[in-house]
C-alpha cells in the first residue's frame, strides 16, 4: 500500500489489486486517526469520514491530479509500482 501523496496531515495511498471491495479507482486517506476511501475521479466519498474541509482538499486535488490518479490506478490494479504525486499547495 504505497502512499503516493500527503499534504497538511493527510496521507493519501493507493492499494494494490484494489478491485474487489469498491470495483471503480478509488483512494485510501487517512487523517488524524481516520480512516475513508474516495472515488476517482469524482471525489465521492465512498466508506469513512473526513472532516468536510479536509474532504474539500482532498477532492481539489484529486481534481487538478486526476490523469495522474488514474495512471497511477491502472498501475496499481495490475500489481505494477506506482509513481508518487505533488501534493496540494
Amino acid at each position: 500500500m504505497p502512499t503516493i501523496s500527503m499534504f497538511f496531515g493527510i496521507i493519501i495511498r493507493i492499494y494494490f489489486m484494489d478491485t474487489q471491495q469498491h470495483h471503480l479507482p478509488h483512494l485510501h486517506v487517512e487523517y488524524q486517526g481516520q480512516f475513508s476511501v474516495i472515488s476517482i475521479p469524482d471525489g465521492e466519498l465512498l466508506e469513512g469520514a473526513l472532516p468536510p474541509k479536509k474532504l474539500r482538499m482532498v477532492q481539489a486535488w484529486i481534481a487538478i491530479h486526476e490523469e495522474e490518479l488514474m495512471a497511477d490506478w491502472a498501475l496499481a490494479v495490475k500489481g505494477e509500482p506506482v509513481f508518487p504525486i505533488d501534493p496540494l499547495r
